[in-house]
């Protein structure tokens, strides 16, 4: 029976072979029809590309779409390249060329819509971008839409709408990001002289987020125009148990609000103690000044040379050395000047914010990304202290 058995199993051998081969035959027929249903441009597309001619290739393909009407992924791939390389205007007429053909069904319609959404995103239309995001809401696409809707609300700074669709996504906008929306709210408030209005909009970033700096710096801010300048130290001061690294944004507000209420030696012994406490290269700046006012360059030397010792950087041995020129004799004068430029020539670049999540890097503090649009994505360092602190 095993002899019976092993002879059937040699038998079928040639008929799987078989059946492969005429599988293959089948294969190759459809893959030979489809290919010559295909037209010349197609390959002439391909040869280019694979000559690295891309210019000539897109020529190539975009003859393909005019020829064949079957081609839809063709469209959205050739109008998405189009936009990548910033040739916004040929990604719109792509796409609305698309949009008009009288046989796209309604999905590929509403997507060729949300591509020209991004098209006019993309150019700077935002009105137009608007438009058709709006139109697109309560349909498939309606996630999409509105997070397109959301980053035009930010661009044009429409704070009150930014917070209604915020509100709207299934899968939520972070509180802090929403806190910042009201932030924006209360600081136009506050430029406009309308004191009521932006206490409510910073009392609701609060509840969005316990832990919102700017809103406690911004009430501080509203309490010192009213005159209330215990209140406005007492704002400011929460910023220590919110995050501490954002002191040195207030360093300068506190001590002037001080100098207002002849607390002077007050306000220098809280700064020296955040110092002491939180390392930073903008605080040793103002506490620098204080001290270099009060109590003389030599105390001002000591105090810079004491935080170097404790957090060596560059951009500390530039204040050491201009804290230190003052002091030496006129002969060793030129000689610290020279090594102080040559520091500066590094410094410039360490001397920048840098973007958490992209980063990108300025001169300034920005509570909002320029490049990435990313909220608090900036810490209070520079660059050099954040590098040091990975």
């Amino acid at each position: 029976m095993n002899d019976l058995f092993e002879y059937w199993q040699l038998l079928l051998i040639p008929v799987f072979f078989a059946l492969g081969w005429a599988a293959a035959r089948v294969d190759m027929r459809q893959v030979v029809h489809e290919s010559s249903a295909l037209p010349r441009s197609y390959f002439q597309g391909l040869n280019f590309l694979l000559n690295e001619q891309p210019d000539k290739a897109i020529d190539s393909f975009l003859e393909v779409a005019k020829v064949d009407q079957q081609t839809v992924e063709l469209h959205f791939a050739l109008g998405n390249l189009f936009r990548r390389r910033g040739e916004t205007e040929r990604a719109i007429r792509m796409h609305q060329n698309l949009i008009d053909r009288p046989d796209l069904s309604d999905d590929v319609r509403l997507h060729a819509l949300t591509e020209l959404g991004q098209d006019f995103l993309k150019a700077g239309l935002l009105d137009r971008a608007e438009e058709i995001f709006n139109k697109l809401r309560n349909t498939a696409f309606d996630e999409d839409a509105k997070r397109n809707l959301l980053e035009i609300y930010q661009v044009e700074k429409e704070w009150l709408k930014a917070v209604d669709i915020a509100r709207e996504l299934s899968d939520g906008v972070a509180q802090r990001d929403v806190a910042e929306y009201y932030c924006e709210l209360a600081a136009n408030e506050i430029m406009r002289s309308r004191p009521e209005s932006a206490r409510e909009y910073l009392e609701t970033a609060m509840q969005q987020n316990r832990k919102c700096v700017r809103a406690s710096l911004l009430q501080g801010d509203l309490l010192l125009q009213e005159g209330r300048s215990e209140q406005a130290i007492e704002a400011w001061q929460r910023i220590e148990q919110q995050d501490p690294a954002y002191l040195a944004l207030v360093a300068q507000r506190l001590l002037e609000t001080y100098r207002k209420l002849d607390r002077r030696d007050e306000g220098i012994a809280l700064l020296r103690a955040y110092l002491e406490r939180y390392p930073s290269l903008d605080l040793l700046d103002v506490v620098y000044q204080l001290i270099l006012e009060g109590e003389g360059t030599e105390s001002a030397y000591r105090l810079v040379r004491d935080e170097l010792q404790r957090n060596p950087t560059l951009l500390g041995l530039e204040k050491l050395m201009s804290a230190r020129l003052p002091l030496v004799s006129p002969e060793m004068r030129s000689d610290i000047e020279l090594a102080k430029t040559i520091i500066q020539g590094y410094t410039k670049r360490l001397s920048r914010y840098r973007c958490d999540n992209c980063g990108f890097k300025a001169r300034q503090f920005y509570w909002r990304c320029p490049a990435c649009g990313g909220w608090e994505s900036y810490p209070p360092r520079r660059s050099e202290e954040f590098d040091q602190s990975l």
